[in-house]
């Protein structure tokens, strides 16, 4: 063996209970899991001691878009400083394969409208050294990785790959284009297909993203390649069209997994989300409505204003350049057309939206924008832009969105019928940092709140991944599977105060927020982090993909 860990309290990613173990690595595998003191180190072994922390399956994240960051950081942070060892993205029918040079721009923009992505980091940041999906992952699998990454085609991209620009319906012709592209995809490693009706997803110049100009037959047939080759899962964001009766639809029909996001639970509407997971558990299929563990919190500025896409007005918004944004907003014509709807459709939030970051309203950080407003005689809508606009655009507002029904949210880890997600990793970098759900999870859910077992957390964020989403031999702590493992101290495990740093390309600030407690991470038996600190320039990360339906079903 090369690797000894010793005096564990392994909780093996089943689900089932906690118990004292000794685990044996041998090269990327997990070799032997014993009784304290029944293994014995060779020569060479390394011979790790535990001390009783609790020693578990690397977490998978399932929801993640990276697609972009991960080609200028192989780090994948702040995922990797949170017991993560596997990545999978290219999630709600985004990425930047497949993508021809004429259509980079559209891309680009993409992502920064929807996913809340600098465009400045993207042109800096994106090595454009492929085209197809095949040479995409070729591409990633040659890079340095500090985590294991997986990755879904993008019926965005694909659709300008094969459709263009053109915002039309798919022709027949076309159809069989995408299906061919998407084969060559799977068979190239491909975790699946991912698409997405959300409306609030407008793209490139305010406009409404791809995916959204197809028909629900195009999406039947997309998805029935994977049925065909008998591996893959399918990923939804929900939308007009594309809800739990058509995701039973295309699970049975396809005999594939399906996914969509979100499931949320709002504090103004207490029990929706258990009434949609009692109706989809209803109909037929495999079919994981996907949940987050934090209320979905941002801190946006009126330069990019993408949570407000759902607003009609607020697309002529995105389809300006950032620079031209603020002459939108002193147009009092404009204001005119954006005041009621505005007002209307975040009825529910303005109570919970309040100033954040600012250098010139610090007396207003903290105050519900409504009771704000009222103070001063003026609505919410018009406020919020006042205040940026006097402040040279700079202020940040927080806004909590969405998953503030904080006792629905426990009731909903605790219902096996979801899959947990939506960490969102990789986006909206500016504007919110849930790439720290699991140690959150960890901390909060467990400890703090206990409304959930350490054990089901752990399968949480191990087990149920891999079955859900086919993931051969990562998940458990098991005899002939891959030895991703981390090590945690039950006891302090969570997550510390979100920072603004500047560290991505051409100077572009994110969201961070550190682990605490998650002393030790191996990825493929190689050690990223050690007494609670990463390990500088190692990268034994690996291009992961699906696993047969049969396989990944029978693996626990």
């Amino acid at each position: 063996m090369d690797l000894l860990l010793r005096r564990a309290s392994l909780i093996d990613g089943t689900g089932g209970p906690a118990r004292p173990a000794d685990v044996a690595v041998e090269g990327d595998r997990v070799s032997a899991v014993r009784a304290p003191g029944e293994l014995a180190p060779g020569e060479g072994t390394e011979v790790v001691d535990l001390d009783g922390l609790v020693l578990a399956p690397g977490f998978i994240d399932v929801h993640t878009h990276y697609d972009a960051q991960i080609l200028w950081d192989g780090d994948l942070t702040p995922s990797s400083w949170h017991g993560v060892t596997s990545v999978v993205m290219g999630n709600c029918g985004f990425g930047v394969a497949p993508t021809l040079p004429a259509h980079r721009e559209t891309v680009v923009r993409t992502l920064e409208n929807v996913e809340g992505m600098s465009m400045e980091a993207l042109d800096a940041g994106i090595d454009w050294c492929f085209e197809t999906f095949p040479e995409y992952l070729a591409a990633i699998d040659r890079r340095r990785k500090r985590l294991n990454v997986g990755a879904f085609i993008g019926h965005s991209p694909l659709r300008l790959y094969v459709v263009g620009g053109e915002e039309r319906p798919a022709t027949a012709a076309e159809i069989a284009t995408m299906r061919r592209v998407v084969r060559e995809a799977v068979e190239a490693g491909a975790i699946g297909f991912s698409t997405s009706r959300q409306p609030a997803h407008q793209g490139a110049y305010g406009r409404p993203v791809p995916s959204r100009f197809a028909e629900t037959d195009e999406v039947q047939e997309i998805a029935s390649v994977l049925g065909e080759l008998g591996r893959g899962i399918v990923q939804v964001s929900i939308g007009p069209g594309m809800f739990i009766g058509q995701f039973s639809e295309l699970a049975v029909r396809h005999g594939v997994p399906v996914t969509w996001t979100a499931l949320v639970a709002r504090a103004d509407r207490p029990g929706a989300a258990l009434r949609t997971v009692e109706r989809a558990a209803a109909l037929p299929g495999e079919v994981y409505p996907q949940i987050a563990c934090r209320p979905i919190v941002m801190q946006i500025g009126m330069a990019d204003p993408g949570p407000l896409a759902e607003i009609d007005a607020w697309k002529e918004v995105l389809a300006r350049p950032r620079a031209e944004r603020a002459d939108l907003y002193r147009d009092p014509s404009w204001r005119g057309r954006a005041r009621e709807a505005t007002l209307e459709t975040w009825s529910h939030r303005w109570p919970k939206t309040s100033v954040e970051e600012t250098g010139a309203h610090r007396d207003a950080i903290g105050i519900p924008l409504d009771r704000l407003a009222r103070d001063r005689g003026t609505t919410p809508f018009d406020l919020m832009l006042d205040l940026a606009l006097s402040d040279g655009m700079a202020t940040r507002f927080r806004i909590v969105l969405d998953n503030d029904g904080d006792d629905e949210v426990g009731e909903l880890l605790a219902d096996d019928r979801t899959l947990l997600g939506l960490s969102d990793a990789g986006a909206h970098a500016t504007q919110l940092c849930d790439a720290c759900f699991s140690t959150h999870l960890l901390g909060h859910w467990v400890r703090e709140r206990e409304a959930i077992t350490l054990e089901r957390a752990v399968w949480r964020l191990t087990g149920h991944p891999h079955r859900a989403f086919r993931i051969a031999g990562r998940g458990l702590v098991k005899e002939g599977f891959h030895a991703d493992l981390v090590a945690f101290d039950p006891r302090t495990v969570g997550t510390t105060p979100i920072e603004r740093v500047a560290d991505q390309p051409g100077g572009a600030d994110r969201l961070i927020v550190r682990s605490t407690g998650v002393e030790h991470t191996w990825v493929n038996g190689v050690a990223t982090r050690s007494g609670g600190r990463d390990i500088a320039g190692v990268a034994p990360g690996a291009l992961i993909s699906a696993a047969s339906a049969v396989q990944g079903k029978g693996q626990g």
